[in-house]
Parts: C-alpha cells; structure tokens; sequence
C-alpha cells in the first residue's frame, strides 16, 4: 500500500509554545510533490479494510473446474444412454425387416414360376396377335365396296351348278379308313424331327391314337372326346388331327382353335408350331390355323369359311367350362372334355 504524508492534524506535533497553535495555522504543512510517494493519488479503501465491512468471497478455481466436469460427465452419460437406446431400437427393426424378408420370399417363391408362365403365355400370344393385325392391316384394301345387284332366280341356279360344294364329311371317312388308320400307325413310330411344315414331327401314344380313330371312323370327324390328362398332350392329338386332314383336304380347310385365356392360346400356339414345323406366319386370318378367345368371333369366323366353300376344323380345349351350341352345326369340331382333376388345377392355376 502506498504511504502518504500525515496530513490529520490530529496526527501532528503540537508545538510546546503557546504560539505554537498560531504557527500551525498559519504554516500548514504541503507534501512536496516531487517525491513519488507524493505524486500518487490516494486508493480508495476496500471495505473490508473498514471496521464491519463484508470480507470478499474467496476464488476457487478448482472448484469450478470440478462442476463443469461432472456436468461434462452427466451429459455423456445421458448421450450414451439415448446411443444405447437408439442401437437397440435399430436392432429390432433390423430383425423385422428380415424377418418380412423371409415371409415375402417364401410367398414369392410359390407363385414365380406361376406368375413367369402366365406372362410368358400372355407374351406369346400377344405378339402374334400384334403381328396378325399388321398383316391384316397391310392386306387390307381400302377401295369403295361395289354395288351389288340381286341375281335372277335362274342366275341363282347357274352359279349353284357352276360353283364347287364344300366337301361333305359324313359318309367320306368310312372310305378313308385305310388312309387314317396307315397314318396313325406311321404317327406312333419314331418323331421324324425333320419333316415338312404341316406334318406331324412327334410320336403320337396309343392313347392318342385310338381317340382319334375313334373320332374319325366312329364319330364322323364331329364330337367331343376326353382330354390326355393335360394341355400339351390335347395338342398332339389335335395336331395329329391336322396332319391327316390336310392329307384329305389340302389346303381347303382351316383350323380354328377356342381357348378362352391367352396363356392357353401361347400354350396352343406353341404347341402346334413344335408339333407341326409350323412359324408366327401360319397363324391368323389369312393362314391355317386361327385363335379365339371367345365363341362368337370362331362362329362368324367359321360361317365365312363356309361362304366361300371351305371346311372349318373347330377344336375346343379342355378349359372350356361349356360347348357353345352353334359350333354343332359345322361338319369338323372335337372338343377335349377335361376330368374333375383337370378342372380343379385350371381353377388354381387361373
């Protein structure tokens, strides 16, 4: 602490003279400001160098440090925690989601080959039917139809006798009866893998063999006869069918073929192109052999071909719930009736 001069007049030294009082007014005593103790300006007194006054609160350093610490340390511990919970909630959704995992690939596994089968069918068919179109489409001729004049009755008689009739069926397979049976027998020898378009390139069983002799000689080439068990074995039979009337007929006939799905029109497609040589070009309007989906579309499509003196072949597959009646009145139509089994596993499979 800086030490000032006394200037408390209490302090001083009373001089001993009784002019003494008179010289301490009159020469009061100046600090000489040259010295440094002088020179300093006074410090103010803390109160606690005052009698009563508070005394400061003492710093302590280390204390301060101590509590930031354990609040650093409380703040970790929470943040671990919350980390620790978080883990374990990630954990658990993990273990869902692989076990919604497992569920789902075992329900997909099943359906597949299914669901791969249907669109291939599905595909199949819709290419050709694509194709078809843009043939019929460019064949198309956009011409003003004519004017078309009512013939006199006797017109009428002169073109019925000019004319050539369709061929008749009833009565016409009794004397082919050679024909048919040497070409069933050749059908059940080894597949000639290499024949021409049109004949048949698989081995056809006995089974197969007797329904259609019995189709052909006892039913006249019209009925219904029960399927093979499946879709690819009614395609061989009805290939076979083919192959012996394009040898009676030639190209005087046309195959129209009912199935009421398009995976089962690509499985008949496909089937009679492997079974017959045949390509995408023999199917549609213009060619041997035409698919429908519904019956109406095969009647007209039939009718037609009787217009213009031709023979329809109409085969109807085996998941066909019912045989529309007009299809009766045409000379060549067989229709697999399918068994109870067949039906079930269509009923599944579609």
């Amino acid at each position: 602490m800086t030490t000032f001069p006394d200037s408390d007049p209490a302090a001083a030294p009373r001089p001993d003279g009784p002019g003494g009082d008179q010289d301490a007014l009159e020469s009061p005593q100046v600090p000489d400001v040259t010295s440094p103790e002088a020179a300093t300006p006074p410090t103010e007194e803390h109160p606690a160098d005052q009698p009563g006054g508070t005394p400061p609160a003492p710093a302590h350093p280390n204390g301060a440090a101590a509590a930031a610490g354990s609040l650093l340390e409380l703040a970790l511990t929470e943040l671990q925690g919350r980390r620790a919970g978080l883990l374990a909630e990630i954990a658990a959704l993990e273990q869902q989601r692989d076990r919604i995992r497992q569920e789902i690939g075992a329900q997909a596994i099943g359906q597949s080959e299914l669901i791969a089968n249907r669109v291939k069918g599905f595909q199949a068919y819709l290419v050709g039917a694509l194709q078809d179109l843009a043939a019929a489409a460019e064949q198309a001729e956009l011409v003003v139809a004519p004017v078309v004049v009512q013939p006199s009755p006797l017109d009428q008689a002169a073109t019925a006798a000019e004319a050539v009739a369709a061929p008749a069926v009833a009565g016409q397979f009794s004397q082919d009866e050679d024909l048919i049976r040497g070409a069933l027998v050749r059908y059940g020898g080894q597949p000639d893998f290499y024949a021409d378009p049109w004949k048949l390139r698989r081995t056809l069983e006995p089974a197969g063999a007797a329904l259609l002799e019995d189709w052909f000689l006892n039913q006249g080439g019209r009925g219904a006869q029960p399927s093979s068990g499946s879709r690819n074995r009614n395609v061989l039979v009805a290939a076979s069918a083919i192959a012996i009337l394009g040898e009676l007929y030639g190209d005087r006939f046309q195959t129209l073929v009912l199935a009421g799905q398009p995976e089962r029109l690509g499985e008949w497609r496909r089937g009679l192109q492997d079974c017959l040589g045949l390509g995408r070009e023999d199917f549609g309007p213009t060619s041997g052999i035409v698919l429908f989906e519904r019956a109406e579309a095969l009647i007209e499509r039939a009718d037609r071909l009787e217009e213009r003196g031709e023979l329809p072949f109409i085969v109807v597959d085996a998941g066909e719930a019912a045989l529309a009646v007009p299809v009766l009145q045409f000379p060549l139509w067989l229709a697999f009736a399918a068994t109870p089994g067949e039906i079930a596993s269509e009923e599944d499979l579609y």
